[in-house]
């Protein structure tokens, strides 16, 4: 039985080390190199990454990463413009679409969270912008060397959830929100002596999050 608490940075067929959690499947090993824990400005897959966190509550993430495409077909590209008009026909129509995780809580609160999405723009000027606004201090954070060092609530995400529920999101709770924050950038949760870490780090010094009340540079998305 595999001790999850106990994995490091393995190294890989190609000589690079990586992750331990990663290595299972190749599609898990393209998301840990290009996509997790690099930095993400961008309001629409701020929201869709969200959405598909609450999607995976009691599934493996490889799950919602195979139907991503799915997802993203089922709803309009995570367009929160689009998805806050859809009603319950659209509901209707979801659970019959085998592409995607067909739970209608979750369906119904992707919808709710792209009306709390346009309330955030609303409000704050971005979703960028709240959501990096509880980016912890780097500095002051220790390196993980295996898993069982990573947390899985902090207080800035116990803080982030409560922000977004103030805005109408659901499926957001503390846990939620610190994977989205993984996932997104927001902290860097790579283990010591995986390639990806440095590559991180070297993205985030390299933009401006947005504060809240200002609009994020499209240099930066």
């Amino acid at each position: 039985m595999t001790d999850w608490a106990a994995i490091t940075a393995t190294r890989g067929p190609d000589g690079r080390r990586r992750c331990g959690w990663c290595t299972g499947a190749a599609d898990y090993v393209a998301y840990h190199d290009d996509e997790w824990g690099r930095p993400v400005l961008d309001d629409v897959r701020l929201y869709e990454k969200l959405c598909l966190e609450g999607f995976q509550s009691g599934l493996s993430w490889l799950t919602i990463l195979r139907k991503r495409d799915g997802f993203r077909r089922a709803f309009a590209g995570f367009d929160p413009q689009v998805v806050a008009r859809f009603g319950e026909a659209d509901v209707e129509r979801l659970l019959a679409d085998a592409g995607i995780v067909r739970h209608r809580g979750k369906i119904e609160a992707t919808i709710a969270n792209a009306r709390a999405t346009l309330a955030a723009q609303e409000a704050e000027g971005s979703l960028a912008g709240l959501v990096w606004s509880f980016e912890p201090r780097r500095r002051r954070r220790p390196v993980p060397s295996r898993l069982g060092d990573v947390a899985s609530v902090t207080p800035e995400s116990t803080a982030l959830a409560k922000a977004l529920k103030r805005h109408g999101f659901r499926f957001v709770g503390p846990t939620t929100a610190y994977a989205a924050m993984q996932s997104l950038g927001v902290v860097n949760d790579h283990l010591t002596g995986c390639w990806v870490r440095t590559a991180c780090d070297r993205e985030r010094r390299a933009v401006t999050p947005p504060t809240p009340g200002t609009q994020p540079s499209p240099s930066l998305v």
